[in-house]
């Protein structure tokens, strides 16, 4: 395959599951909850994923079984910040503390095992193509998901009542009570719907990107999709776009190394992490640029009457 052709076949692989976890947490924000617990959520994800994907041998069903985890774990951290007003920033830490140390010990017997590896989908005919066909189009079902789900976020955030009343209430939770919308209710759906996401997305790691099980495996990637929503300034087809650029840093290491470059493998290894500071200084120059999309009252409890 033409070393082009292979950098971003793979660029798109690498970014799937970032785009998956910012575009859940894009759900969440959208309604004023800050998830800084997306890290252990998604360990946890990949760890029961690549159980299920394991003892069952069935890849969608472990999807299913990971987007599960990171609803129920969304659930619980609703449960505290939404109904119990804790502070969303330090309950989020907890929960992935709480995330990284239980996948750990519930991974202890997969260490060291591997799943087979699940057949990409070749469409026909343009899969044949010269260059384009094994750079965009032998890829998983997931990979064509993930942009067909920014797509549908786009039409559900701009064009449907439901988007707008979840907008009104990331923007302003008291004028949505004022007018009868359930708040709380709300934001609830919308973590779970948003930790559900989350969860595929570390299913994905350790079943199709990596079909194996290591304890840390995520290394970071919650973290760097949460700053991919600011980076996206709250919108889907920015997600897609940064979690791609990221995707593309995070392989530039394995192109760098097939060219045969000297490059020290400590330094590239640490690239998608440099390039997320560097973005997130720059557009710290200009608060304006990131405060014009942010919804109002994201990180904001809201009670009732209060």
């Amino acid at each position: 395959m033409d070393m082009t052709a292979s950098l971003i076949a793979t660029t798109l692989s690498a970014g799937t599951p970032l785009a998956l976890a910012a575009l859940g947490l894009l759900i969440n924000e959208k309604s004023g909850v800050v998830n800084l617990g997306a890290e252990g959520m998604m360990l946890m994800a990949a760890v029961i994923g690549f159980a299920v994907a394991l003892h069952t041998g069935n890849q969608w069903v472990a999807f299913g079984a990971g987007a599960v985890a990171g609803a129920l774990l969304a659930g619980a951290l609703g449960l505290l910040v939404i109904w119990l007003n804790t502070n969303q920033y330090a309950t989020g830490l907890a929960l992935t503390l709480f995330g990284a140390g239980l996948s750990a010990f519930i991974g202890i017997d997969y260490v060291g095992k591997t799943l087979p590896n699940f057949q990409p989908l070749d469409i026909p005919v343009l899969s044949q193509l010269p260059f384009f066909g094994p750079a965009l189009f032998r890829h998983h079902l997931m990979v064509y998901l993930t942009i067909v789900l920014a797509i549908g976020l786009i039409w559900f955030f701009d064009r449907t009542r439901a988007g707008l009343v979840l907008r009104a209430v990331g923007e302003s939770p008291e004028s949505a009570h004022a007018l009868g919308y359930p708040v709380r209710r709300i934001r609830l759906l919308a973590l779970m719907c948003g930790g559900a996401l989350v969860g595929v997305a570390g299913a994905y790691l350790s079943v199709i990107y990596t079909p194996l099980w290591v304890q840390g495996m995520t290394a970071g990637r919650g973290w760097i999709a949460l700053a991919l929503t600011t980076f996206a300034t709250w919108r889907p087809a920015r997600v897609l776009l940064g979690a791609y650029l990221f995707g593309g840093v995070t392989m530039l290491q394995f192109f760098f190394q097939g060219s045969g470059m000297q490059v020290p493998s400590q330094f590239l290894s640490m690239l998608p992490y440099i390039a997320t500071i560097v973005v997130l200084a720059l557009m710290s120059r200009n608060p304006l640029w990131i405060r014009i999309n942010m919804p109002s009252s994201i990180g904001k409890p809201f009670t009732p009457g209060g």
